[in-house]
Parts: C-alpha cells; structure tokens; sequence
C-alpha cells in the first residue's frame, strides 16, 4: 500500500450512524471534554457506574469497592456483578440497543447525582453506546472511552482488519461475501469459521461469536443463518488457525493518550471448547514481547486511550503472529491484573479522576481460572492426550485468580453456576432449538 493512500486509511474519520445518533448535551450541566475536563468535576464523593458484561464485570466491582469507592451496576442480561457486596445498587434497564439509552443515563446521573462519576463498560455493546454518545455522556459522567471516529476501529471487525493489514500486521484469511455466490465461488481453506463484523443485537450468532465450518456445504448453510439474523453485509468468513488455546496471546493494558500506562501479557492456556473455544477457562501472565510490540503498533495508531485487550493466535504453519481481536473495554478476565500487580480497574478510576498514575507491568506466572469450565476443558485435554495431568494439578499451586470465588465475596461464586445454566437455558438452547426445527 502507497503511505498516502496508508495516511488516508488512518486518518479517516467517521460520522455516527443514523441508527445510532448521538444524544444531545444534557442541560443546565456544565460541559467538558470527556478527557481533559474530566478535571472540571467536583472531586468529592464520586464513584462508579460500570455497565454490562459478567466476570470483567465483576472484578471491575470488587476492585473499586474494596479501594471505597462507591459502586452502581446496570445490566439488562447478566446479573453477576449485581450480586457483589461491592456493589451499592444494582439497576436493570433496556440496555445500550434501546432506543434512548443515553438519555436514560443522563437521566439516571441527575436523578442520582452521579455527576463526575466514572462510566466503565465490560461488554461491547455498552462500550458502544458510550463511544457514539461521548460528547453528550462526558457532560455528566467522566467518560474515558474512545470517541466513535476511533472506537470503530476496534469494533468493528472488517475495519479491524483493515487498519491490521494497513498497519502491516498479520492476520488469518479472510473473506467478505456480498452475497451467497461470492461465497459459493471463494477461494477458501477449509475449515473456517464465520464471525459477526458486530455484535449489535443478541442472537444465535453473535451470541455463539463464531460458528465452524469445515467444508463448503456447512458453510453455505452457516451463511444462510448468520446473513438471516445480522444481515449479509456483518458476517465476516475466517479461516480457523489451527491449535487450541495454548496457542492463543493476549496484551492487555490501560492507555493513556496514546502510550501505554500499565500492561501485560498473557496465554490463554485452557479454553472451552477445547478446539474452538469462546470463553478462556485458564489464562496465565507470561513475557512475550513479540505480542506486546504487536498490539502497540494497532493502538498506537489510534492514539489509544482506556482499557484494551489484543487477542492474537501463533499459527504453526508459517511461524506468524496473527491478530485475531480487540476488546476497547474491560475484558473477562481482568482480575488476573490485580494478582499480577496491576491493578486495570482502579488505576482506570484514578486515571478517569485525573490522578497521576505511575507505570506498572504485571509479573508472570500468574492464574485466572474459570474453575467450573476449566475442570471440562482439563478433563477434555487430559483424555486427548494435550495435558498431563501433573500439569493441571501444577496449574492450581500457582499464584491464581479465580473468576467468581472470593473470600470476601462469597456469593457471585456460590451461584456462578446456576446462573450460567438458566442463561443458557433461556437463551442459547431456544435458539439452537429453532435452528434445528428450521434445518430439518
């Protein structure tokens, strides 16, 4: 690529969707930046509002209510975090799809007196609200994710990969398909999988983040479904990097205005399912600078600032790093930083505050562990013959950060359980369920 046509990719800006138009300046509330005004707030008494997500989630909670600071939750799927001793109120809205969500937080802040708090988003879809509303949300919440002519980049996978390949990063095969023949004609290497370009709205498929296809009739009719539930234009046709979760990185880290403030790097050790799997089970801190000057090259092209976690997956069949994601968010499991000695969420809070914030790197050789899945996952690896049992055992002696067990907080972890069956039983099995009645 020519460096001015390079030049205009990263340059270019973009407007906010039509179907996402960003809220007005709530009035009679002095305005600020989001960034730098954040310091015009009044200092006293301000917390918290973390939006969304479940385990990330979570250890956002626990962080910041353990360090004092007041702590609201709203989520309009998952309850987890609501469950926290941490959290001083726990709300349920329409969530961050709904028409007026902003308004409804604007609302929320004056009803409340939230003003100066800190707004942290664990999932997409909120980080999304929040990106495409800053200017308005910064009006009364300290707001320190991107603004959307940025964020867009992160969240949505085709330009993702286009600024990766800009970039000159690597990256697996992939493939958009206009419509059904384009797909029917590609030249592909089987198998692949099919992914949402964005996850706006829940379904089978954006709730599943990916679906396998391992031969050309799967994937047309995978295509068919996915195209039906987000349309043709958001199904992004991938080919699936060989190896199981110990061959899948990650840098995670808070940015400051474009440089890194305290980071870390990671393996995805045990994930479920074991051969594709959408949920780490088992992650562990090592050095990996390969990853770290990776990731650095993406964000610092976004003059990155926030939380932010880059996936990457080392495919074995050309020795290469490939970029696989990221999340501009508080990510699932974050609360491997505060074992790790660093501490995202509450170094995000004092950041947010307008604190100076010393750099921290966070050791190796410590454990996250979804421990009711990661028992599945070992048992899976073990009877294939990828784990030793003696290593699984090693896994549990180390340094380790469970995702929902803590002592001080005892009941998240008591119903983690449950809580994942009910939703799966309302929300993933119906969908599976007619999509089998459909194909019959």
């Amino acid at each position: 690529m020519r460096p001015d046509a390079l030049d205009t990719l990263l340059d270019a800006p973009a407007a906010t969707p039509a179907d996402h138009p960003a809220a007005e300046a709530a009035p009679g509330i002095v305005p600020t930046d989001g960034r730098d005004g954040a310091r015009a707030f009044s200092q006293a008494g301000c917390g918290a509002l973390v939006l969304g997500g479940s385990h990330g989630a979570l250890a956002v909670v626990r962080s910041l209510g353990r360090h004092g600071i007041p702590v609201w939750f709203a989520s309009d799927d998952n309850v987890l975090a609501r469950l926290s001793r941490f959290t001083r109120k726990g709300l349920s809205w329409l969530g961050p799809n709904a028409a007026g969500a902003a308004d409804y937080l604007l609302e929320l802040g004056r009803r409340h007196d939230l003003l100066g708090w800190v707004l942290i988003p664990c999932a997409d879809e909120e980080a999304r609200l929040i990106s495409q509303n800053h200017a308005a949300l910064s009006h009364m919440f300290r707001v320190r994710t991107l603004p959307w002519e940025t964020m867009r980049w992160a969240y949505d996978k085709h330009r993702m990969n286009e600024r990766a390949a800009a970039l000159g990063l690597d990256l697996p095969r992939s493939f958009s398909a206009g419509n059904r023949q384009d797909l029917a004609n590609a030249d592909l290497r089987f198998p692949v999988i099919l992914k949402p370009a964005v996850k706006h709205d829940g379904n089978a498929f954006t709730l599943a983040k990916a679906w396998r296809a391992d031969d050309r009739a799967a994937l047309l009719a995978r295509y068919d479904e996915a195209a039906a539930l987000v349309g043709a234009d958001a199904v992004v046709v991938q080919e699936l990097i060989p190896g199981r979760g110990a061959a899948q990185f990650s840098y995670a880290a808070l940015w400051d205005r474009g440089r890194p403030i305290a980071a870390l790097t990671a393996r995805r050790a045990r994930q479920y399912p074991i051969e594709f799997g959408y949920t780490s089970t088992f992650v562990e801190t090592v050095a990996h600078a390969e990853v770290e000057r990776a990731a650095c090259r993406f964000l610092h092209s976004l003059g990155y600032d926030g939380l932010v976690e880059v996936e990457f997956k080392h495919d074995d069949r050309d020795g290469r790093l490939k970029l696989l994601d990221v999340n501009a968010r508080a990510w699932t499991w974050i609360a491997l930083g505060g074992r790790a000695g660093v501490d995202f969420p509450h170094l995000f809070w004092r950041l947010a505050m307008g604190e100076a914030v010393a750099s921290a790197r966070g050791a190796p050789g410590v454990g996250w562990m979804h421990a009711s899945r990661d028992i599945v996952a070992a048992c899976q690896e073990i009877a294939g013959g990828h784990l030793a049992p003696r290593d699984y055992l090693a896994s549990l002696r180390g340094p380790l950060q469970f995702a929902a067990f803590a002592a001080d907080d005892p009941l998240p972890g008591i119903l983690d359980v449950p809580l994942a069956l009910a939703r799966f039983f309302t929300k993933r099995l119906p969908a599976a369920l007619r999509s089998e009645i459909r194909n019959q």
